[in-house]
C-alpha cells in the first residue's frame, strides 16, 4: 500500500474498489489488504502537539472555523468521531465528498463559495507549500504549517489575542 494508493480514496475512489484492484495485483497479500480498512486507525499518529488546543482557544473566542481536508469520505467520519475539536468547526470540506482535492482551484473555488467569509480575511493554513499557494492564487492568505507555536503567532499577527 502506497501513498499513491491511499491518495485515490482522497480523491472520493471508494475503499472496496481499490482494496479490489490490489488483492488483484498482490493475492498472497489478501489478508493484510483486507485488514486495511477496518485497522486504518490505527496507523495515524496522534494530534499535532498544541494544534486541538489551538482550535478550542479560536472557537472559543467566536472565530469562524472552516476546513477544506484531502480526506476519504468513507474514513473521515470514523477520523472526526475520534477528536471533539472538529465538531468546533462551523464547516469542513471533505476533499473524497466533493472528488475534487489540494490544490486544486476548483476546491477553493467551493469553498468560497460555500463557506460564508472573505478570503481575504481569512488565514488557510496547511502543511504544504502547493496547497498555500492555491489558497493564495484563490484569494486567502496563507500560513505553511510547521507548528502550533508558529500557527499561533500568525493568528496573533492578525490582531486575534491567542
Amino acid at each position: 500500500m502506497t501513498p499513491e494508493w491511499h491518495f485515490q480514496h482522497d480523491a472520493g475512489r471508494p475503499a472496496a474498489e481499490t482494496s479490489a484492484e490490489l488483492i488483484e495485483a498482490f493475492p498472497a497479500e489478501r489478508d493484510l489488504i483486507e485488514a486495511y480498512v477496518p485497522r486504518w486507525l490505527e496507523t495515524l499518529p496522534g494530534p499535532v502537539e498544541g494544534m486541538i488546543e489551538l482550535v478550542h482557544a479560536l472557537a472559543d473566542q467566536g472565530v469562524p472555523l472552516y476546513g477544506i481536508t484531502n480526506f476519504s469520505h468513507e474514513f473521515w467520519p470514523r477520523f472526526a468521531s475520534t477528536e471533539p475539536a472538529f465538531a468546533r468547526f462551523r464547516d469542513i470540506i471533505v476533499s473524497g465528498e466533493e472528488r475534487l482535492v489540494k490544490p486544486d482551484p476548483a476546491i477553493f473555488a467551493l469553498a468560497k463559495r460555500r463557506f460564508p467569509v472573505d478570503p481575504a480575511r481569512a488565514l488557510f493554513i496547511d502543511d504544504r507549500d502547493d496547497n498555500i499557494a492555491a489558497a493564495e492564487a484563490a484569494g486567502y492568505r496563507g500560513h505553511v504549517f510547521t507548528d502550533a507555536v508558529r500557527a499561533r503567532a500568525a493568528l496573533t499577527a492578525l490582531g486575534l489575542s491567542l
